[in-house]
């Protein structure tokens, strides 16, 4: 990365892709209530930015109309306290460690199948606060997993997926070392191979996946039909907030409100899909529902290896067509 020419004033990054939105900025910095973790203006500005470019990461310049809707559906106050943990404040790791600690180990216990208390739940869960912490050789360094948090999904959601990983990760470390052994004709312990290789991917990848599209099209179908015609409208349609307030008679920020309020609701139907419902896999298989730390990995995988393409879970409309006769927002 260069560094700036001798002389000149810093580059506020947040100007890069913020732009024009300090007043924005501003009131959200306020709204989220960062200012208790003592996490300054500029510094939320910082981690506004760096999810900001991680959405966009494709795009160098997105539209203004798209970055301020991108922002209304972070969990801002969650991103504040994740940054101002990264930035060392200690209020705000008293904060994470009170309200986080207790969840942690509670999921790990869900995760490796044991009780809260357990040696590798919390042994599990603790570990994750060093990373957290960033701890290196028991000192703090810059490695803060912090910094991967960008506010797209809830705090404990992104750290229940961290640590289903983790149990996968630590499962394959196991299988890899174990020696492969077979039986010779006399009956005595054979050893063929000293270590197996680690798979590429998660064997179970693929069918979570499917679990996840298949849970999804079963939850679109309870939607009422003016929710399904607003995620049509904004997703398969991409229309933009004001285009479909136009349309369905609605103000812009009724419709912001709405098309969050669905997403909560679906992503709350579709893990509760995943937990209760049995699977019939693509080879015919009936699979079993999902526990908690799966469910997490089916999302992380979900949203890594099967964007949605809407138009195709939406195929028998075309732009407008149920929206007739409607009258514009006074």
């Amino acid at each position: 990365m260069p560094h700036d020419s001798p002389g000149k004033p810093p580059i506020d990054n947040t100007s890069v892709v913020l732009g024009g939105l300090r007043e924005q900025v501003d009131t959200l910095y306020a709204e989220c209530g960062a200012a208790r973790w003592r996490l300054t203006r500029k510094q939320f500005g910082v981690a506004l930015e760096r999810s900001v470019r991680k959405r966009f990461c494709e795009d160098p310049s997105p539209k203004r109309e798209g970055v301020e809707e991108y922002i209304r559906t972070l969990h801002l106050e969650d991103l504040a306290l994740a940054s101002a943990c990264m930035e060392g404040t200690e209020s705000a790791w008293q904060s994470f460690v009170e309200g986080y600690r207790p969840y942690l180990r509670a999921a790990a216990s869900a995760i490796t199948k044991g009780s809260r208390n357990g040696a590798d739940a919390q042994e599990m869960a603790d570990s994750l606060f060093a990373e957290l912490f960033g701890l290196v050789d028991g000192k703090r360094g810059e490695a803060s997993l912090f910094r991967y948090f960008h506010g797209r999904s809830s705090l404990k959601t992104w750290l229940r997926t961290i640590l289903a990983q983790r149990h996968v990760d630590r499962l394959r470390q196991t299988r890899r070392l174990e020696p492969l052994v077979r039986e010779d004709n006399d009956g005595r312990t054979v050893t063929i191979a000293e270590k197996v290789e680690t798979p590429a991917l998660d064997p179970y990848r693929e069918e979570y996946t499917e679990r996840f599209v298949s849970a999804l099209k079963a939850c679109l179908e309870l939607l009422t039909a003016q929710d399904r015609e607003r995620l049509e409208l904004y997703y398969a349609r991409e229309k933009t907030l004001a285009e479909i307030g136009r349309l369905i008679g609605e103000h812009e920020s009724s419709v912001s409100r709405n098309l969050e309020r669905i997403r909560k609701e679906l992503r709350a139907n579709v893990e509760q899909q995943l937990r209760t419902a049995h699977f019939v896999n693509s080879q015919g298989r009936r699979r079993p529902p999902l526990s908690d730390g799966q469910i997490a990995l089916c999302l992380q995988y979900a949203g890594e290896d099967a964007p949605i393409d809407f138009r195709k879970l939406f195929p028998e409309k075309t732009p407008g067509a149920s929206t007739s006769g409607r009258k514009e927002p006074s």
